[in-house]
């Protein structure tokens, strides 16, 4: 049994004052909605074609479904429900999926879609994986659409934290592609779904660590309004250069002391993801990086953060000055730096279409 309501007619809009139906749901009874709640959380009552591969694909229309759900399922969700936060799906079973929208998705012009890595769990959008802040996605999420605000404050942009897919939970797990697969055909769907609402929207894909492996997935077939992929400390793509991606940008950090670079850049049946999008070989463009480690790519007032902003914004970087990288001690083991340190693989960039892959040659 589906949660979505039929479209309504003209006549319909008409008596309603133009309202959606969709909205109609929420402004009905309370008893009509508690109801809806108690069938949710008894499991007789679930949102429209979950599977055990992905969410389903939305758009604002699921707000008010993802509302119920969220009740339903009790604190902390309810209250983030409660709180106005907007949610394009939400499964609380298992290790949990949801997808979250931070701005206004509906009149955005220019998208960016966070998709996580190994270990990612609805318990962790929030708190962060291993209780750590900076790796929640969330917040992650709330920062970047911070960036884009401050980069153009009179952009219209929105910014998707998306837990569609149940990543691997732990390195084993992680080594094959099966979790990636299963993750950008649900991705892909929401894509589909953002260009038929949004044909004239711009939409960056970042993937952090196995997510790189995800939207490199989705990027292949992706529709045309996927305009650029960001990989951030990534293990893999599905292909082993930037220019098997499709016509999309293609843009890679990797911090000097991120334990990614020690992972093989191997590709064997069913294990492996060969080589590493932010190794030079691959081609993709170098965004700039401080050295923060695996998880610190999207901390506010980072370069990379700034990056990203602009690469969602413009399609390029912003011009600034190449500041040199910190000294990596043998293993991978940051020096500690004196100061704010950042690292541009090719120095400084500004790129359009026709530059994908022309840092190939420049040093890392």
């Amino acid at each position: 049994m589906s949660l979505l309501p039929s479209a309504p007619t003209a006549q319909g809009r008409r008596r309603s004052g133009h309202r959606p139906r969709v909205v109609q749901v929420l402004a009905g009874s309370m008893v009509c909605r508690v109801g809806l709640a108690a069938l949710l959380g008894a499991g007789l009552l679930t949102p429209p074609n979950g599977t055990p591969a992905g969410l389903p694909a939305g758009f604002v229309e699921a707000y008010p479904v993802t509302v119920l759900a969220m009740d339903a399922a009790g604190p902390p969700y309810a209250d983030w429900a409660r709180g106005g936060r907007r949610f394009l799906a939400f499964d609380a079973r298992g290790d949990g999926r949801a997808v979250e929208v931070v701005g206004e998705l509906a009149t955005a012009d220019r998208i960016a879609v966070l998709v996580p890595g190994v270990g990612s769990r609805l318990s962790d959008l929030d708190r962060g994986l291993g209780g750590v802040a900076r790796r929640a996605l969330a917040r992650q999420a709330r920062d970047l659409h911070a960036a884009l605000r401050r980069a153009d404050p009179h952009a219209r942009v929105a910014v998707l934290a998306w837990l569609g897919y149940d990543p691997p939970d732990g390195v084993a797990a992680a080594a094959t592609a099966a979790s990636a697969r299963r993750g950008a055909r649900a991705l892909g769907e929401q894509l589909r779904v953002l260009a038929a609402r949004r044909p004239t929207a711009r939409v960056t894909l970042v993937g952090h660590s196995y997510g790189a492996l995800v939207v490199g997935l989705a990027a292949v077939d992706a529709p045309p309004q996927v305009t650029d992929v960001v990989t951030l400390g990534g293990v893999g793509t599905g292909v082993d250069r930037a220019d098997l991606l499709g016509p999309a940008r293609v843009w890679a950090a990797e911090a000097p002391n991120d334990w990614i670079r020690r992972v093989p850049q191997l590709r064997l049946p069913g294990i492996g993801h060969g080589v590493r999008p932010g190794d030079r070989s691959f081609g993709a463009q170098p965004l700039p990086v401080a050295a923060t480690g695996h998880d610190g790519y999207l901390l506010p007032g980072g370069p990379t953060l700034a990056a990203v902003a602009e690469v969602v914004l413009h399609g390029a970087t912003a011009p600034r000055d190449p500041v040199p990288a910190a000294p990596v001690a043998e293993g991978g083991t940051e020096a500690a730096p004196a100061g704010p340190v950042a690292e541009h693989g090719a120095g400084t960039l500004t790129a359009g279409p026709a530059a994908v892959g022309s840092a190939a040659g420049a040093g890392r």
